[in-house]
């Protein structure tokens, strides 16, 4: 194999995926980080294989990504979600857990790593129709669990399962599923003996 196939190969993941990222509705810098390619090919991109080719429903979002954790504990549909999108990020290897937490196993700017998390939201959203979690909230969501320093992963006490905490929060021993159920009701205290 010569040196200019290679660099063609690479070129068409390149491509491949920005046409992949463009599908999943994100924003042009999440491309750029992702893929290395210019803002100007990107939007040529997207003029070529999706408003020439008519797929009306591919919508290009303008401005900043999301970057308010607060938005995966809004409810209890979005935070369940969330929890789910975050244990098919630990399955696919984005995010390994250590005995700090999550510890990141992507690269921006990795075609490979890039290919990869359109997996895992691909996953989600055959998990959930309609999905509620964007492609920019997942890869927000993404970034703060490899941070650490806003959203973590515990451990529900009641059913056991991976839900997510609010760093910045007082702590509940149950996820908001167990909770809202009645699972996990905490013991109300035993009248003292002197009271009866």
């Amino acid at each position: 194999m010569r040196v200019s196939d290679d660099r063609y190969t690479r070129d068409r993941e390149r491509l491949d995926l920005a046409l992949r990222l463009i599908h999943h509705e994100a924003r042009t810098f999440t491309i750029r980080q992702w893929t290395g390619l210019s803002d100007d090919r990107i939007r040529k991109l997207y003029r070529t294989y999706v408003v020439d080719h008519g797929a009306t429903t591919v919508l290009r979002h303008r401005g900043k990504s999301p970057r308010q954790p607060a938005y995966f504990f809004r409810n209890p549909d979005i935070n369940f979600e969330a929890a789910q999108l975050a244990s098919l990020l630990v399955l696919h290897g984005l995010l390994v857990a250590d005995s700090r937490g999550l510890e990141s196993r992507y690269r921006v700017g990795s075609l490979e790593s890039g290919a990869l998390f359109c997996r895992v939201y691909e996953a989600y959203r055959e998990l959930h129709a309609p999905a509620v979690i964007s492609f920019e909230h997942a890869w927000f969501l993404l970034l703060a669990l490899a941070r650490r320093d806003e959203i973590g992963v515990v451990r529900c006490a009641a059913c056991g399962g991976m839900r997510l905490r609010d760093l910045l929060a007082r702590q509940r021993p149950s996820c908001v599923t167990c909770d809202l159920s009645g699972v996990f009701a905490p013991r109300a205290p035993s009248p003292a003996a002197g009271d009866a």
